[in-house]
């Protein structure tokens, strides 16, 4: 396997009251991506980062401003996030009523001039998102029930991951394929073998003396 592997570091699991510290921290230790959870309270119980922390930290580093929106009104959220700094918007394909909202997410978001993601909960299936591979730059396979860090991770995630790795390559698509949920460096190197490119860790990660070594695992 010659595919490039990304870190995605998780901010739910972070020091909030220090964001930008670790920030910088992680993007000094080498990851690509920095991965920012946004929450409503009804889409998911809980309310997690919000767009003024974005705002506050988008440029004071040059990884990926990954912003996963778990809502459900997607377009509110996503103009809201694309104007404080999102360089990535992910939104459940589960908060959307049908394949026109889908559409419009995708071309607004594309409009301006930032990538799409879409993402699947546990109990959605691949499927659901196929339609869309070719349009989007990315999809998040949820590996646990969105809302909270440090939970378990899912073993049928690794299912929908070799499913996606299979139809984007046969396909020719320039798709990445997220995971998020219970990633630690067996979780983690499982995921790489079904196929995944981007792995998003938060509590593995933050608040560890041996972050640098947790990182390098992770890969």
């Amino acid at each position: 396997m010659n595919r490039k592997v990304y870190v995605a570091p998780s901010l739910l699991a972070a020091n909030k009251d220090h964001l930008n510290d670790e920030i910088k921290l992680v993007e000094s230790l080498g990851s690509e991506y920095i991965h920012w959870d946004i929450m409503d309270n009804i889409f998911v119980p809980n309310i997690a980062l919000n767009s003024k922390q974005l705002h506050a930290n988008y440029n004071i580093h040059k990884m990926v401003n990954d912003v996963h929106i778990m809502v459900i009104n997607p377009m509110d959220y996503a103009k809201e996030f694309i104007e404080n700094g999102a360089d990535l918007v992910t939104f459940h394909i589960e908060a959307t009523k049908d394949e026109e909202e889908v559409l419009s997410l995708i071309d607004f978001i594309h409009s301006k001039g930032v990538k799409v993601g879409i993402s699947i909960k546990p109990k959605t299936s691949p499927e659901a998102v196929i339609k869309y591979l070719d349009k989007i730059e990315l999809v998040l396979v949820m590996s646990v029930e969105p809302g909270f860090g440090g939970q378990k991770f899912m073993p049928n995630a690794l299912e929908k991951i070799s499913f996606l790795r299979k139809y984007i390559d046969e396909n020719h698509l320039n798709c990445l394929i997220e995971v998020d949920g219970g990633i630690n460096d067996v979780t983690g190197q499982e995921c790489i073998k079904a196929g995944v490119d981007i792995l998003v860790a938060g509590s593995y990660l933050f608040g560890h003396e041996d972050i640098k070594e947790r990182i390098a695992k992770l890969r």
